[in-house]
């Protein structure tokens, strides 16, 4: 897939900019703070409908404009989809493919395929569990868009549960009684509601994490000259015996009965895909208690390249990458084995506040703006 075009109005500072790309390789030059990110950023949007950056519409519209748009002209296998997504700060924004809005905004995602890498990822080994969720989750959805529905579906049973809890808590705590369950029948039912959504989440967490870790580990290699071996495993909170969804479903509720007494104090939901974990170990060693910085940097390249491989695989057409400021934190070595992976196999948008990192050839095959103050010039 190409993306030709990227138009931005009203989005972050830019007023009105539009963006052609002729080159397999784009790099936005500037100074920091200029509006750089902000394009990537309209292209993440255009792919997940979500910025890692703001998870409200109304920061992504300029200062005292009420509406902001983004639209997109994209090249896939089977011909050319216009995308449009139109932000509103008093009311729901609207997608739509082609010129036809969409009643579901779920139906957008899977037009646009992305791997994106910013400093922030470099957080993914030593963040904390939700941030490896997280990527996994996002990965997922890249790769099979009705995920997010299934997501969605679990998060909000999730609540319903965890309002239960804190409900029945609260109205006992108004009576002189030890009990502060939640009503056995009712809670049953979001039990239930529970285990099967979160079966769906920990199945395809669990086999995304088997497709991406030989990549990942064979990148891993490559980059660390082989004297370094990178092995991923999921750790669900809900133990994995059995790919069967009525066994996974039954280990889950047997957890939920075996921490029943610790949710009615903590009036939370302590079992479920919510507290998965993601481990990664270098050389049978925690990456994230015991790794380098130049490790942890390694793995999440290595976590990268995985992801460009792994979605040209299933969808059939290489995804666009997306570098932002991401080459001035790796070092030399690096920064030519992400170089040299690229090539010109994956179209790619990349920002930095000075041309130094990239050799001549890189430069002479690529296409080169200058963004200042909220405009693009080439």
């Amino acid at each position: 897939m190409y993306l030709r075009s990227l138009h931005l109005r009203q989005f972050r500072n830019y007023l009105d900019q539009l963006v052609e790309f002729s080159a397999p390789k784009t790099i936005l030059v500037g100074n920091n703070a200029q509006g750089k990110s902000n394009l990537l950023e309209a292209v993440e949007l255009l792919s997940t409908l979500r910025s890692h950056r703001t998870v409200r519409d109304r920061d992504l519209i300029r200062e005292a404009a009420a509406i902001g748009q983004i639209s997109a002209q994209l090249e896939r296998d089977l011909g050319t989809v216009d995308l449009a997504i139109t932000l509103r700060n008093s009311s729901r924004r609207t997608v739509a493919l082609n010129g036809q809005s969409l009643r579901r905004q779920l139906d957008f995602l899977g037009t646009l395929n992305i791997v994106q890498f910013s400093s922030l990822d470099l957080d993914l080994v030593r963040g904390g569990p939700e941030q490896r969720r997280n990527w996994l989750d996002s990965l997922l959805i890249q790769l099979e868009p009705v995920y997010a529905s299934i997501l969605q579906q679990y998060t909000h049973i999730l609540r319903q549960r965890n309002a239960l809890l804190r409900q029945a808590t609260g109205v006992r705590s108004q009576v002189a009684t030890v009990d502060n369950s939640p009503p056995a029948s009712e809670l049953a039912l979001w039990d239930a509601q529970l285990a099967v959504a979160g079966t769906r989440v920990i199945r395809r967490r669990s086999r995304v994490v088997q497709r991406i870790a030989p990549l990942a580990t064979y990148w891993h290699r490559e980059i660390s000259g082989s004297t370094e071996e990178l092995v991923i495993s999921y750790v669900p909170n809900v133990e994995l015996q059995s790919d069967d969804p009525a066994i996974v479903q039954q280990t889950f509720l047997a957890k939920i009965q075996e921490r029943a007494i610790a949710e009615q104090y903590q009036h939370t939901t302590l079992v479920g895909p919510h507290r998965d974990e993601v481990n990664f170990t270098i050389n049978q060693t925690s990456a994230r208690q015991y790794g380098s910085q130049g490790q942890q940097r390694t793995l999440v390249l290595a976590l990268k390249l995985a992801e460009l491989k792994l979605i040209e695989d299933v969808i059939g057409e290489p995804p666009l990458l997306l570098l932002d400021d991401v080459l001035a934190e790796l070092d030399l070595n690096r920064q030519n084995q992400l170089l040299d992976a690229i090539q010109d196999r994956f179209q790619t948008l990349i920002t930095t506040t000075h041309l130094g990192s990239f050799d001549a050839q890189w430069l002479n095959s690529s296409q080169v703006f200058t963004v200042k103050a909220g405009e693009v010039r080439g």
